[in-house]
């Protein structure tokens, strides 16, 4: 469980990490797997020239572009996803920040997220809920990493606080990235932070959390596995791509 003082800095910060939530028999078997995922490339595959972000190829067709970015719908593939995904240890600390009744999204990540050392792209900073439509922006994703994670093989930057600031629709651009050219968004860019992580280690989000990840600049693939959550009571909005896939009810 988290204690007060973490539970305080979750709601100060918009993250928390914590570390070695997964065993290493089971970051060793969800390896193996989206290793083997990757080189077969098992559908469905989204693929970084879908995206057109900085550094993607810029088809599919062009050199690159078959890249994966993430291996798509991770709860269905394998049983050992499901698993983690419903695990108590992670379950617990899920209902602590959301409440007691959980639900899975099967339409929003899901995934085992890649980032190759080659035709690898940056993303910018951004928001996950300004994609998603629910009743109420109060979702948290559990991020898993299964191999150590820094700047230098595309890891995960945070605004810390951001997840409680409103920002004019004039701060981000058409795609809904947070301009770099204003300079009340590059004060606050300036006070990223890298997640630092490790094999095992989880960081947990608020959808809200502004968060951007550069190019893996390695020689080998970084793989980590995404899921997001939300209260029973927050309800995807109908007609929406939020409402499009069934959701999973955690007992």
């Amino acid at each position: 469980m988290f204690t007060q003082i973490e539970l305080e800095r979750f709601h100060q910060d918009g993250y928390i990490i914590v570390r070695a939530l997964a065993n290493a028999s089971e970051v060793a078997e969800m390896k193996a797997i989206a290793e083997r995922a990757l080189a077969e490339n098992t559908a469905p595959v989204e693929y970084e020239a879908d995206l057109h972000y900085p550094g993607a190829p810029p088809s599919r067709d062009a050199p690159g572009g078959r890249t994966a970015r993430r291996l798509l719908q991770a709860y269905a593939r394998d049983g050992v996803f499901k698993s983690w995904a419903t695990k108590p240890a992670v379950a617990e600390k899920l209902r602590q920040l959301l409440g007691p009744d959980l639900v899975l999204s099967q339409g929003h990540h899901n995934c085992i997220m890649t980032k190759q050392p080659h035709y690898s792209s940056d993303t910018l900073w951004h928001q996950d809920i300004r994609y998603w439509a629910f009743e109420r922006p109060e979702l948290v994703s559990a991020w898993l990493a299964l191999g150590p994670e820094s700047p230098e093989n595309g890891g995960l930057y945070v605004l810390p606080g951001t997840h409680i600031m409103s920002f004019a629709p004039s701060r981000m651009d058409e795609a809904q990235f947070l301009r770099t050219d204003l300079a009340e968004n590059q004060a606050l860019i300036a006070t990223q932070v890298p997640v630092l992580l490790t094999a095992g280690d989880v960081l947990f989000f608020h959808c809200r959390t502004v968060h951007a990840a550069g190019r893996n600049q390695t020689g080998q693939t970084k793989f980590s596995v995404v899921f997001t959550y939300h209260a029973a009571d927050n309800h995807p909005l109908p007609g929406t791509r939020s409402e499009a896939t069934p959701e999973i009810t955690l007992s």
